[in-house]
């Protein structure tokens, strides 16, 4: 599988922001806050004073010492395609701002499981949450196997690392000449470290459009500590459940399971909340796990309605790790980028 790679490979070719592109883009949205767009959103563990919401630890630590591969059955419902990025931050003396540098290399499988035949497409670069665009790509004709080697850039003062996010929208293009969204994909700048060292990655581009069939949503950081050998999983949040056998009421509480080849081996669970379909939990489990088996394993995570028996019916569940699809390999490259610093995004719940 495709893992972050931190080279410091830059685009091929250089690209004039007001270059027009091949196809006219007048139908294309200014912007796509229609689409349910996925979050990188670190700040939604703030409270509203603005303080850092305290955690609630699990006491336990599991070891972990045999190497072996990762096997799942679970499919790649919300991606539509890959894209390979290069982020750079070059900063500027004095007290001006800097420069943020873009490239787009290539793209691969974009727009593979659209319905319907698109004899083109393209990539929106867009800076949010002011919806500023920051380029738009030449048209590419074939949308399996793209070399973008594309190349923007945009003024940003180095606050702006701690507050904005870059989305990477793909439109494909009908034989009618429209352009139809397909999937997106958006980086958290303050994840990226980017006035340490410029950041390279494939991004697993989500299809927002089958996105509606989630039944629900859940908030997760990840964060790896190498020294300490230590995985660190925080179950923050989650909102609009969907109770299983139509419930009007329900307890829910998430369960955290370790993957090794497959096979449960560690399992963590949160506190239960009564009746509520948007918990909040702000707990954290710890796993001992080695470097040397970090890219062996994955994480299952399931939110579960409480019963008598105390085992729960299962809500729906999202996968984590290098074989993971969507955005369960998109935030597990993203914690392997910026080890030590803890990455927190949301994921759509799948019905288990």
């Amino acid at each position: 599988s495709l893992v972050v790679a931190n080279n410091h490979r830059r685009a091929s070719a250089s690209t004039n922001l007001s270059r027009k592109p091949s196809l006219q883009l007048v139908d294309t949205p200014d912007g796509l806050r229609d689409l349910g767009h996925l979050e990188l959103m670190s700040r939604d563990l703030m409270d509203p004073a603005g303080g850092v919401v305290p955690f609630n630890r699990s006491m336990s630590t599991d070891s972990l010492s045999s190497i072996s591969s990762i096997g799942n059955n679970f499919g790649h419902d919300y991606t539509v395609g890959q894209l390979e990025v290069t982020l750079e931050y070059e900063a500027r003396p004095g007290p001006g701002p800097g420069v943020l540098h873009i490239a787009l290399h290539q793209g691969k499988d974009l727009l593979e499981k659209e319905e319907g035949d698109f004899p083109g497409c393209f990539i929106r670069v867009t800076l949010v949450p002011e919806e500023l665009n920051v380029g738009v790509t030449r048209v590419q004709r074939n949308a399996f196997t793209v070399m973008f080697d594309e190349r923007f850039s945009i003024a940003l003062d180095p606050s702006c690392l701690e507050e904005n996010s870059l989305r990477f929208a793909a439109f494909g293009i009908d034989a009618e000449e429209r352009n139809i969204s397909a999937g997106l994909a958006e980086l958290k700048l303050s994840d990226l470290d980017l006035s340490i060292r410029p950041f390279n990655a494939w991004l697993y581009l989500q299809d927002v459009n089958k996105a509606v069939d989630a039944v629900g949503e859940i908030l997760l950081s990840l964060s790896y500590l190498p020294t300490a050998e230590r995985l660190t999983v925080v179950v923050a949040k989650a909102k609009n459940l969907v109770w299983t056998n139509d419930k009007t009421t329900a307890d829910p509480f998430v369960k955290v399971y370790l993957l090794q080849d497959g096979k449960k081996i560690s399992k963590k669970k949160t506190s239960m909340k009564r009746d509520d379909t948007n918990p909040i939990f702000n707990e954290a489990m710890i796993f001992s796990v080695p470097a040397v088996v970090l890219q062996e394993l994955s994480l299952r995570i399931t939110v579960a309605e409480g019963t008598d028996d105390g085992r729960g019916e299962n809500v729906g569940h999202v996968i984590i790790g290098p074989e993971a699809s969507g955005m369960g390999i998109t935030h597990w490259n993203q914690m392997l980028a910026t080890l030590r610093k803890p990455v927190s995004m949301w994921h759509p719940l799948r019905r288990t």
